[in-house]
């Protein structure tokens, strides 16, 4: 669900990157409430985690299309709302500058789509219902896989409201909503399984995390040491090499816009979409999560790709995968740690 600049309006793009600052700097303020040195190597490996993770596409049987794991669940079961919803930002900040996936312009619009429904309605509203009687291994994957199924239906919603307010007429209403949803449907199920079964492991080898994410609290002296290392293990497993085994069907919301329009990609205007293109391309030193190439051999590579047996084994996909999971890394931490201050001098200043 990573949108492209070409299917919204400057209007909308201005109104929800306003939005989802508003959204950041209110998770920020209530952040400082629960973080500690713990939270902030946690929030940098799940970011590291989420962003290999949504590198691997799956293919959806006899539909031609395919999805990736959103990860926002896993943030806010993890983390809690307000640093999920912070570390959803960066994953996505990460994407849209150095790997060209996501418009700047839309930005705003991505991380409210994959991070606000997630962290905010999902979470509290549905996955804690779930376990408000206790955590157990059939509480989890219920949670699970209502919260996830709900929070993408309402984020592919969201895609389809925002075309339509952008007034893309190249995508009606009616047949995009009829696509949009249940295809997402289909990859929430996924989304649910994966989710449940990584909340399940970190419950049964420290339950403790989830028990301070759900009530807001620091995370103290709980040991992390055995969930930072096998997270971290599986960010490098899963971005560089897992990632070779990625679908090449287009995610759902290209098969959507395909199956409406006839082609996977609308063609972007001029004026701030063409600016916005060009600062992209150039600060997107790995797009498509692979080497830099010229236009032509990077779309005759793509076309040979395609036809080629799967899997794609690919050292740019793999240094794409690491590269990327550390820039996460490095970028949630930063904020983890620029909160952290905050919370100091306020103390201070308190005090």
């Amino acid at each position: 669900m990573h949108m492209a600049d070409a299917l919204i309006s400057p209007a909308v793009g201005g109104t929800m990157l306003a939005t989802t600052a508003g959204v950041a700097a209110y998770s920020i303020k209530k952040l400082q409430n629960e973080m500690d040195e713990k939270k902030i190597p946690l929030m940098g490996v799940m970011g590291a985690f989420v962003f290999a993770a949504q590198m691997i596409n799956f293919s959806i049987p006899g539909t031609g299309s395919s999805g990736h794991l959103g990860g926002g669940m896993l943030l806010a079961i993890l983390l809690g709302p307000y640093a999920g919803f912070l570390t959803m930002a960066s994953i996505l900040l990460i994407q849209a500058l150095f790997f060209g996936d996501g418009g700047l312009l839309a930005y705003g619009c991505n991380v409210f789509n994959l991070g606000f429904y997630t962290c905010f309605i999902a979470y509290p509203f549905i996955y804690k219902w779930f376990t408000r009687k206790g955590v157990t291994s059939k509480r989890i994957f219920a949670g699970s896989m209502v919260s996830a199924l709900v929070a993408l239906q309402l984020g592919a919603f969201s895609v389809v409201l925002e075309t339509l307010l952008s007034g893309k007429t190249g995508l009606p209403f009616g047949k995009f909503v009829l696509l949009m949803q249940p295809i997402h449907l289909a990859i929430g199920i996924v989304e649910g399984l994966v989710t449940a079964a990584i909340i399940t492991f970190v419950w049964r080898t420290r339950p403790e995390i989830l028990k301070k994410a759900a009530n807001g609290e620091a995370l103290g002296n709980i040991s992390m040491k055995k969930v930072l290392t096998s997270l971290s293990i599986a960010v490098v497993v899963v971005g560089g090499l897992f990632s070779w085994f990625a679908s090449a069907n287009p995610d759902g919301l290209e098969w959507s816009i395909e199956k409406t329009t006839g082609s996977a990609e609308l063609k972007a205007p001029d004026g701030i979409h063409k600016t916005l293109s060009e600062i992209q391309s150039k600060t997107a030193l790995l797009p498509d999560y692979d080497f830099k190439t010229s236009g032509h051999e990077n779309k005759e590579k793509t076309a040979a790709q395609a036809e080629n047996a799967w899997p794609a084994v690919s050292a740019g996909t793999s240094v794409s995968g690491i590269v990327g999971g550390a820039l996460t890394l490095a970028l949630a931490v930063f904020t983890g740690w620029i909160i952290m201050l905050i919370k100091r001098k306020k103390i201070k200043t308190t005090a």
